[in-house]
């Protein structure tokens, strides 16, 4: 496929979040925000005046207008949504998680390979610049270390921490490591709210990489951060810094390193050279959008597909379902 013109797209879900994909969509040169959609009238009028565009009063309306549609809403609503959107053929860009349930997610699934349709997941951290400042290096960790932490705060407290934050570490470490899950042993605690607020899971995957998660909504501070450790090398990523550093075992000085410091328990025989790759500015979300619209016109695949979404998701029920079985 190779689609010319802009694609006519509409936004449903215009809150915290729906709001940057409509200010995004609307400056895509590739894209054509037909309108907005939202349960909260004045909401989607202040936004589409903003934006200049239109507020759709009727759900379905919307989605007939259109080719593809942004979906933004409460987790809770993303399988009816969508549903209605791939049964009238409409390309998906679909928040994370996909949806609530497996099932949930095995019928979109379904409903777009019928139809023809995209689906693409809003897992915003796979297009981190730091994380893509690796792309030029050859990953193949055996152990993954993740702290995903954050002060608490009433927004999204209905969703369980593993599925609120968990998850976008869940789907970074599938993507990195390329392997089935071989088993999972889970650990957490309800503390502020009703839901699971902190988490730990550790990952074994059949071609013997571990991956050690935490995730934490009461933390004192925000910490974003990644280690990923393999032979002859290992990589630190602080996603909220947007720092990324390199750590070679080498068998000769690297004139090109920073910094380069002798092994002596090796003879002097190899170096450990650290090297800062270069992290491009960029925004994410922008550039998952940008994504979506390239993948419908046939000039990408799509950053997240579904099926990662759907595989995201069914570890880190996995994950929450252990941790409530043991709180129980």
């Amino acid at each position: 496929m190779n689609r010319k013109g802009r694609i006519k797209i509409g936004v449903i879900g215009v809150g915290h979040l729906g709001k940057h994909h409509v200010k995004h969509l609307s400056e895509i040169s590739e894209a054509n925000l037909i309108g907005v959609f939202d349960t909260d009238r004045e909401k989607s009028n202040s936004i589409s005046k903003q934006y200049n565009t239109k507020t759709f009063d009727d759900l379905h309306t919307l989605i007939q207008s259109c080719e593809a549609l942004s979906i933004v809403t409460p987790t809770q609503h993303h399988a009816g949504i969508a549903e209605e959107c791939l049964r009238s053929k409409k390309h998906i860009f679909i928040e994370k998680p996909i949806t609530s349930t497996l099932p949930e997610a095995d019928n979109l699934l379904r409903l777009a390979e019928d139809s023809g349709t995209i689906i693409q997941v809003g897992h915003i951290e796979r297009l981190n610049p730091a994380l893509l400042a690796l792309d030029s290096y050859t990953l193949k960790p055996k152990y993954i270390e993740v702290q995903r932490l954050a002060p608490y705060t009433a927004r999204g407290t209905e969703v369980p921490v593993v599925l609120d934050l968990m998850i976008h570490d869940i789907d970074i470490v599938l993507a990195l490591v390329k392997s089935p899950v071989k088993t999972i042993h889970a650990s957490g605690l309800s503390i502020m709210t009703d839901s699971v607020d902190i988490a730990n899971a550790r990952i074994h995957f059949e071609n013997g990489t571990i991956a050690n998660i935490t995730s934490s909504r009461i933390a004192k501070d925000k910490v974003r951060k990644l280690k990923a450790f393999q032979d002859e090398m290992y990589v630190t990523i602080d996603f909220l810094l947007g720092l990324t550093e390199v750590y070679r075992v080498v068998n000769k000085k690297d004139p090109n390193a920073l910094m380069s410091v002798p092994l002596n328990e090796t003879g002097g025989s190899k170096q450990i050279v650290y090297e800062k790759p270069l992290v491009q500015a960029a925004d994410p979300l922008r550039m998952e959008l940008s994504n979506f619209i390239d993948s419908i016109r046939g000039n990408a695949t799509p950053a997240v597909s579904g099926a990662n979404g759907r595989e995201a998701l069914k570890v880190a029920i996995q994950i929450h379902e252990m941790i409530l079985k043991d709180l129980h």
